[in-house]
């Protein structure tokens, strides 16, 4: 997929859930959509994104 980051092991763009969730959607409006996906994958991409936002936080304030 050019290099989009998808969930593993399938096309689904992890674009796709962040899309859904700011759209209202819930996880297990996701999951639904995409059977092939797991919750545990979700929770995964969640827990990688909120790290990622805390460590950017974290440059920004100690800069």
């Amino acid at each position: 997929m050019s290099g989009t980051p998808c969930f593993r092991g399938t096309r689904v763009p992890v674009q796709s859930l962040i899309d859904l969730v700011e759209g209202g959607e819930t996880i297990e409006d996701f999951l639904r959509l995409y059977p092939s996906i797991t919750r545990q994958q979700v929770l995964y991409v969640l827990d990688f994104a909120n790290s990622q936002i805390l460590e950017c936080a974290s440059s920004l304030t100690s800069a």
